[in-house]
């Protein structure tokens, strides 16, 4: 049985996507009006270079639907799990925050953070397709989207006709990590060529907490069921030293289950859940 706070949400992340700027509209919003375009007439990958920052859409603060957003001072070591959607026609052409045109068919993003231009690598979790991007604008403003896709991007994600995906960022970095904390970076790299992708599948969980001892995993376990979280249990993984007692919900099948997933966490006080795939 659905909860009365699930369907409210599900109302509430709608109203979001009519009002958002970025790729959320998709009653406006779409690919290219005429004609298709295939994998083989995709553009290659960004190519990584170290760039200025730019003097637009780089706060450091900025207001967007009452929301203020941090510009990050450094994108050395970002890592980040979770919602990708994308954007088309309606914003084609359009300046983006840093002031250059949108061009659709470019390997670009938006991202709300992150210094204006970064490079970020995102790979698709649920078919292991993966692009390099050059994010140049601002958004998506809506809640539990973490990266805004160009078309082209998008269609080499094989996301396009979904509109959103499960997807990991990463930042290509050109700086060594500031401080004596070490950073997982991807190092910069030369563009990839567009060539049709084998495609794989993987199954996708969210990982709700990693305890030392069963029983409190069996208490995490205790407070999703609660809630309705059926699809929930405890990996013993005795890979770890010591051994970690993992609950994780899933699999994962889509991003509105995802979504709905989310929000019942945040009421459980669980602000940190992190996507995990096999």
């Amino acid at each position: 049985m659905v909860h009365r706070n699930r369907v409210q949400f599900l109302l509430l992340m709608l109203l979001f996507a009519t009002l958002a700027s970025c790729g959320s509209n998709k009653a406006k919003d779409g690919p290219p009006r005429s004609g298709s375009t295939s994998m083989r007439e995709l553009p290659d990958d960004a190519v990584p270079r170290r760039e200025p920052r730019s003097k637009h859409g780089n706060g450091p603060v900025y207001e967007v639907f009452g929301q203020r957003y941090t510009v990050m001072e450094s994108s050395s070591g970002y890592r980040e799990r979770g919602v990708a959607s994308w954007y088309g026609n309606k914003f084609h052409g359009k300046l983006t925050s840093n002031q250059e045109r949108y061009d659709m068919h470019a390997m670009t993003a938006a991202h709300k953070t992150l210094p204006l231009p970064s490079y970020v690598r995102v790979r698709n979790l649920s078919n292991n397709r993966s692009v390099v991007v050059r994010v140049n604008d601002r958004g998506p403003f809506v809640p539990n989207r973490v990266i805004d896709l160009s078309y082209s991007a998008a269609l080499k994600l094989d996301m396009v006709k979904d509109g959103t995906s499960l997807v990991e960022v990463e930042v290509i970095n050109f700086d060594p990590p500031s401080g004596d904390r070490p950073t997982q970076q991807t190092t910069a790299t030369t563009a990839q060529k567009t060539e049709p992708v084998p495609v794989s599948s993987n199954r996708i969980y969210v990982q709700a907490g990693a305890f030392g001892t069963r029983d409190n995993a069996e208490r995490r376990l205790t407070a999703l069921r609660s809630r309705g979280i059926v699809a929930s249990f405890v990996l013993e993984d005795t890979r770890s030293s010591p051994t970690l007692y993992r609950v994780r919900i899933g699999p994962i099948k889509s991003v509105e289950q995802y979504d709905i997933i989310v929000e019942e966490l945040e009421i459980l006080g669980i602000t940190d859940p992190y996507l995990v795939t096999e």
